[in-house]
């Protein structure tokens, strides 16, 4: 069963090159953006332009970029690992960033992966459908409201 995938960050250019790397890669999960922290805490509380169910599905995995405005994925990440309703939604730091102080961090705030993101769209690609075959057909999640 097809799972959302949620993805939090605010360069254009990079949802756009997601996007594309999953039709190329023909993955059956569908995507959804958000563009900076607090629109990712909109869409999982389901407040503000997400409060209808059919706007903010639960999503299985969230893709989080680290340096967004408004609310930085740090302080997103502590916010959904400290959140009992939240916590169990596998997060994935899909960034630039290859600062060790960056990957301490996000374990540190119970981060599931951290991955840098690819230079070329084929490597994205690639990552994508390892990350779909990773967390959609070898691990067990939870299921939504559990």
């Amino acid at each position: 069963m097809p799972i959302t995938i949620l993805m939090a960050d605010d360069d254009e250019d990079d949802r756009r090159l997601t996007q594309e790397a999953l039709e190329e890669g023909r993955l059956a999960n569908s995507i959804r953006f958000v563009h900076h922290g607090e629109e990712l805490i909109d869409y999982l509380r389901r407040q503000g332009a997400y409060a209808p169910p059919v706007e903010a599905p639960r999503p299985g995995l969230i893709l989080l970029d680290l340096n967004m405005p408004r609310k930085d994925g740090r302080a997103v990440l502590g916010e959904i690992k400290q959140d009992p309703e939240l916590r169990q939604i596998p997060v994935v730091v899909l960034t630039t960033s290859k600062a060790d102080e960056d990957v301490y961090r996000s374990y540190d705030l119970g981060v599931n992966s951290y991955i840098v993101k690819p230079v070329t769209f084929e490597a994205l690609v690639d990552v994508l459908q390892t990350l779909e075959k990773y967390w959609f057909e070898v691990v067990e999640l939870p299921h939504a409201g559990e």
